[in-house]
């Protein structure tokens, strides 16, 4: 499929009453589109719905529609759901869009998000939706209203639904500007920077939720629907499952900052309810129990400290400073090693120097034999590719002494021409035996129609 919009989400589902798995796709601007064998139809068309994207970035925007996710009944109660900012809800942003922390200065280093009604970026919304009897798509309900500080981190690919829990799973980036200014990721009682399962059969009919930036602000009946199973979340393109002796790996990834991108997995975790934390305030800064997965952010980028660049005066490299010394040596055993990690800056010859991780999915088909179990993941372009920026797709396996692994690149063997082609999203079908890719010929949302969706194949 070309010529569409940027694609944000690649997924399958059967439609009611239908016989085949067809290929959805979502694009940021509001699009979603499922294959036939006679064509590409219009599934939802929400344009108006999203926040006029590109306008203040250059064309360059991280919000608009980032999440969608079909109920596992989906064939039977034609149930699915949206994550999108929401057009008419642009505000004049918070403080320190361009922040970047001073070690030498305390005060940058515990700076707080004041007057969060009149200073916010935009409101992004979790919602439900059903097929009417005549297979029309139609609103039922809102689940959540965010607001957000910034622009960026509001994830991508950001709603699934879990296979353990049966539960939607929400991952909510840490706010946005860079460094997460507020803190927020490591704070229990914020919902920015979290993985958050909702129970959306216990999910209360509320017409208008309010709209909110802390657990502590919801109803009470909201909370009870709501826990949270991780934190420490800088923006993360999903969360993928792979079924193994009767349970289930899960394999997420959070970009980095300025150094690194990580790939994680864990099988065991907690599930805190949100109950739980609103009632206990006092254990906010305390809250590291057994099993609760931290991801280490903004201590940790993946495997290193979190670090500062600086041009150093005589000399053509960077001078590394840790940004939150203190953060990381507190995070240092209570987080999740990554599973692999890959670098900004990698002079080994074999490995690729990468920007911003965009997918994360697992293959369990037979097509691809030395692929098969394995962690796929793409990145949105490698730095070092030359003048035609072009993506990266690379591979590697879960260790059985839980060790971090080693990575390798996939060679894409096809011509995207003389064009740019960022690799802006990767999805898989229900039972993991395909891959797709989403490519982009522009870093500009504001660039319509340049996007197109393959299926990786075996030359």
């Amino acid at each position: 499929m070309s010529n569409i919009n940027l694609p944000t989400v690649l997924r399958t589902a059967i439609l009611p009453g239908d016989t085949v798995e067809r290929l959805f796709i979502a694009t940021q601007v509001g699009e979603i589109f499922y294959i036939e064998d006679d064509g590409v139809r219009t599934f939802l068309d929400i344009r108006s719905r999203v926040i006029e994207l590109g306008t203040e970035n250059g064309g360059y925007d991280e919000r608009g529609l980032v999440g969608l996710a079909f109920h596992p009944k989906f064939y039977y109660n034609g149930l699915f759901y949206l994550h999108y900012a929401v057009a008419g809800t642009q505000g004049p942003g918070a403080p320190y869009q361009d922040f970047v922390p001073d070690p030498c200065d305390p005060s940058t280093l515990n700076l707080r998000w004041e007057n969060r009604e009149a200073q916010f970026d935009h409101i992004d919304t979790v919602e439900e939706w059903g097929l009417t009897y005549s297979g029309q798509p139609q609103k039922k309900r809102t689940l959540l209203n965010l607001r957000r500080p910034f622009f960026n981190h509001n994830g991508v690919n950001s709603l699934n639904f879990s296979p353990e829990t049966g539960k939607l799973v929400l991952t909510t980036g840490d706010g946005g500007s860079g460094y997460d200014p507020f803190h927020l990721s490591q704070d229990n009682m914020e919902i920015a920077g979290k993985i958050i399962e909702i129970d959306v059969d216990q999910f209360p009919l509320i017409d208008n939720p309010l709209v909110v930036t802390r657990f502590n602000e919801l109803p009470f009946s909201i909370q009870e629907a709501l826990t949270v199973t991780a934190k420490g979340v800088r923006n993360m393109p999903g969360i993928a499952y792979q079924r193994c002796n009767q349970q289930y790996i899960k394999y997420v990834g959070n970009v980095g900052q300025e150094m690194v991108e990580a790939v994680f997995a864990f099988d065991n975790y907690l599930r805190i309810p949100v109950t739980y934390i609103t009632q206990n305030p006092w254990m906010n800064s305390k809250l590291n129990l057994a099993g609760f997965i931290n991801f280490g952010w903004r201590g940790w980028e993946g495997d290193i400290p979190t670090v500062i660049l600086e041009k150093c005066t005589n000399s053509p490299t960077s001078k590394k400073t840790i940004a939150y010394f203190d953060e990381a040596v507190a995070l240092t055993d209570n987080r999740l090693r990554p599973l692999t990690s890959y670098y900004h800056e990698d002079p080994r010859p074999d490995k690729f120097e990468g920007n911003a991780l965009t997918g994360v999915q697992v293959y369990m088909g037979n097509d691809i034999p030395w692929l098969t179990g394995g962690v796929i993941f793409t990145d949105f372009f490698r730095t070092d590719s030359g003048p035609q920026n072009k993506g990266a797709l690379a591979y590697t396996f879960l260790r059985r002494d839980g060790k971090q692994n080693a990575f390798q690149e996939i060679n894409v063997d096809y011509n995207f021409g003389s064009e740019s082609a960022y690799y802006a999203s990767l999805g898989t079908n229900l039972n993991q035996t395909r891959l797709y890719l989403g490519v982009y010929g522009s870093m500009n949302v504001t660039d319509f129609n340049q996007g197109s969706v393959y299926e990786i194949v075996p030359c």
